[in-house]
């Protein structure tokens, strides 16, 4: 929940603008500035307060405990012009606050943390635990200075200027935990391993300029018997990672048999870890191949393994065999556990860009192309995008004709265990790169879509409302589909009466199949249908006209143009292309 706090009619006008947007997410606080600060601070995650800085610097100085905990604090000036993240950037989600709070007030977001002035992503904003020297080790991020990256456990990270650690034996492998490996004065190591000493606070325990990052790469299976004690299953679970000496950190959840799911020390251990609890039928895990499989779980709930079954379900390396608790009173176990790696699961993001220009690509496709720590795109998308990238960031281009060869590029990467963005004009799901991807993955990796203005929608708002009514696109290449096939899609939609809209109409190479489609149209619709033609839309040089389907010279399209074709309905209103709707019920006599 976000506390909005304000001192004056001017800061309650303001406040109430950000409570009518977000109702669900805010709670106005009322009555005396100190108190509403005060309460709000207690109550909510994040504060907006719209009031001078120095004000809310006073009051919520002594309220102050720990960044990790406090919440975020953002302040408005009394004219709107300002969203100032104050306290709590990473941790408290002020930075973000700000950006969100000045887009809906119009104001300016002003964040002075030094990690985003740079575009450099924070150490604590990865989504992932982080142990050791935060701060020692981002400033030499910032100054430059050589930090080495330890990847144990492949995992998809944006990117950072740091230089992988040559192939060889991990610094677990190479000498005493917490040990920094050479090459490096400052280390980041991801790891679901323990490091000795370690503690979740900067500066302590991962070693003296070293941040440990933990990523959610073990899953635990467990088996209880009923009414097992949280203190067993939980002591249990701990012990067998803290003596194979993995990090409880990294834990991504607890796995079980259905009939265990609401086991109150199975449910409540979960809690404790603040993991999920993860759960499936009997028959699943009796299909899983394990090495100490048992007649007890079998008679019991229908599989001959539970602990290890539900952990190797998914895949992954077992680090940790089935474990029995142990009683101080030496009755049976009540609890058993086994510990399993998962492989990485790395990422890729198919990103539409839109038609061209800067202002329709969509913020959700500017922060994933601002996550990937690799770029597969062609050489000109590429050049479009490339002042969006983070430092750091590794491209691989290519030129026209490498489609397949960049989906596949995308997807190895991907299984690497890296954080990838495949760009594609438009929207990478329409002649994009999305389907080619998708064809070669599999799920092993995360596959995200993000959708883009298309060439049919940028060209459409331009000449007005031709898409109105129900259409089609229809691509006129037949480098990838027979020309056959083409012609008795072109044929269907000269019969169903539906907008056209044709991608790739003619090249050089090409320059019969645009006058060949548009004769099977004129085969239905009348000499007068209005025809939109729109080149490179939506970017510098676009052009646009209005003509007719007998009208039109192919000649002068190429394939930076899009073609729209209207149907029997289609008109030109007003120097626009207007397809109605077809609201029946407008026409009808109530």
């Amino acid at each position: 929940m976000i506390g909005l706090v304000s001192a004056t009619a001017a800061g309650a006008a303001a406040r109430d603008r950000l409570a009518a947007a977000w109702p669900e997410r805010t709670r106005v606080y009322e009555g005396p500035v100190g108190d509403a600060v005060r309460a709000a601070f207690a109550e909510c995650g994040r504060l907006v307060c719209f009031l001078a800085t120095g004000a809310v610097v006073r009051l919520v100085a002594p309220l102050l405990d720990d960044k990790r905990t406090d919440p975020g604090v953002v302040c408005v000036d009394e004219a709107g012009r300002f969203a100032v993240s104050l306290v709590g950037g990473h941790g408290g989600g002020a930075n973000a606050l700000a950006r969100e709070v000045a887009a809906v007030l119009g104001a300016e977001p002003v964040v002075t943390t030094a990690t985003d002035a740079v575009e450099l992503p924070g150490l604590d904003t990865l989504g992932l635990p982080v142990e050791g020297d935060v701060a020692g080790v981002t400033r030499a991020l910032l100054d430059g200075e050589p930090v080495v990256l330890r990847a144990e456990v492949a995992w998809p990270l944006p990117p950072l200027p740091v230089t992988p650690a040559a192939a060889g034996p991990s610094p677990v492998e190479e000498g005493p935990a917490g040990e920094r490996p050479a090459g490096g004065s400052y280390t980041i190591r991801v790891t679901d391993r323990l490091i000795e000493g370690a503690q979740a606070a900067e500066g302590a325990g991962a070693g003296e300029r070293e941040v440990v990052l933990r990523p959610p790469s073990l899953v635990v299976g467990v088996g209880a018997s009923r009414g097992a004690p949280v203190e067993e299953v939980f002591g249990l679970v701990t012990a067998a990672l803290r003596e194979a000496g993995l990090s409880a950190a990294s834990v991504a959840e607890l796995a079980t048999v259905d009939a265990k799911a609401e086991e109150p020390g199975i449910v409540a251990a979960a809690g404790r870890l603040g993991v999920p609890l993860v759960t499936y039928p009997a028959e699943e895990l009796a299909g899983v191949e394990v090495p100490h499989p048992s007649d007890a779980p079998l008679a019991a709930v229908g599989t001959p393994s539970v602990a290890e079954a539900a952990a190797l379900l998914r895949g992954g390396e077992l680090l940790v065999p089935k474990r029995k608790s142990e009683r101080a009173d030496g009755r049976p176990a009540r609890a058993t556990c086994a510990v399993v790696r998962r492989p990485a699961r790395g990422r890729l993001a198919v990103v539409g860009l839109g038609p061209g220009a800067r202002d329709l690509v969509t913020p959700r496709a500017t922060a994933e192309l601002r996550r990937a720590s690799v770029l597969v795109g062609l050489d000109q998308y590429v050049d479009q995008i490339r002042d969006l990238l983070r430092p750091g960031t590794r491209i691989l281009e290519s030129g026209l004709g490498a489609e397949e060869e960049r989906a596949r590029t995308a997807v190895e990467e991907a299984r690497r265990g890296q954080a990838v963005a495949l760009i594609g004009s438009g929207d990478a799901g329409v002649y994009a790169m999305a389907s080619p991807a998708l064809a070669e993955a599999s799920d092993d990796i995360d596959v995200v879509g993000v959708p883009g203005v298309t060439a049919a929608l940028a060209a459409g708002a331009i000449l007005g409302a031709p898409l109105g009514h129900d259409h089609v696109s229809i691509s006129l290449s037949d480098l990838h589909t027979p020309w056959e096939v083409i012609e008795r899609r072109v044929r269907a939609a000269a019969e169903a009466d539906l907008v056209v809209t044709f991608y790739n109409p003619r090249s050089r190479g090409r320059d019969w199949q645009l006058p060949k489609a548009l004769a099977i149209l004129a085969g239905h619709r009348e000499p007068a249908t209005p025809v939109g033609v729109v080149r490179n839309a939506s970017r510098a040089d676009e052009s646009s006209r209005l003509t007719t389907l007998a009208a039109l010279d192919p000649a002068t399209v190429d394939m930076m143009t899009v073609v729209t074709v209207g149907n029997t309905a289609t008109r030109e209103i007003a120097g626009r292309m207007v397809t109605p709707r077809g609201y029946r019920w407008q026409e009808t006599p109530r």
